[in-house]
């Protein structure tokens, strides 16, 4: 009983000894995507050119806002003088027509959010990317995001932000 004691401290302790030899070849890094991306000029165009459209598809909401607006005052001012009927058709018109601006803003929030995911996507890549070769380069196996809310509460390994921004050229 004794020699397998002895037996299983020595494999413990031969264990511990492997896991921390390897425990030291462990190199690890860290990068701010966000920060990353952001000081990309091509994020910084695409982000431009999607609230450019986002501003056009405001502008014509506003515009059939105010043509609803509109329409709505005038049947108001001139529902008196109209037919019960009318008053109906022009309600039901006044609805169909909210209806509308409301699938018209549905439309273009699905078509910003496909914008979106079209024009970031190959830029997040190629950060991708020169993150893996500066990585590599480097000798380290583990990167991890050091951007605010991602889970890393520590990051005082080797910031490869300088290293990627120079393979990219920014």
């Amino acid at each position: 009983m004794k020699h397998v004691k002895t037996l299983v401290v020595a494999l413990a302790l031969i264990l511990g000894t492997t896991g921390f030899m390897q425990a030291q070849d462990l190199k690890v890094a860290h990068i701010a995507t966000q920060e990353l991306l952001t000081s990309m000029p091509q994020y910084k165009q695409a982000q431009a050119d999607l609230e450019k459209l986002q501003s056009s598809y405001d502008a014509e909401m506003n515009t059939m806002a105010n043509e609803l607006k509109k329409t709505m005052e005038r049947y108001g001012n001139e529902a008196g003088s109209q037919t019960d009927e009318t008053n109906l058709q022009r309600q039901a018109e006044v609805e169909q027509t909210r209806n509308k601006i409301m699938e018209y803003r549905q439309n273009a929030l699905r078509d910003l959010q496909k914008k979106e995911s079209e024009a970031l996507q190959p830029i997040v890549e190629k950060a991708r990317v020169a993150i893996q070769k500066v990585a590599r380069a480097k000798g380290y196996k583990y990167v991890l995001d050091s951007t605010t809310g991602t889970g890393l509460i520590l990051a005082d390994g080797y910031d490869l932000m300088p290293d990627v921004k120079k393979e990219l050229g920014i």
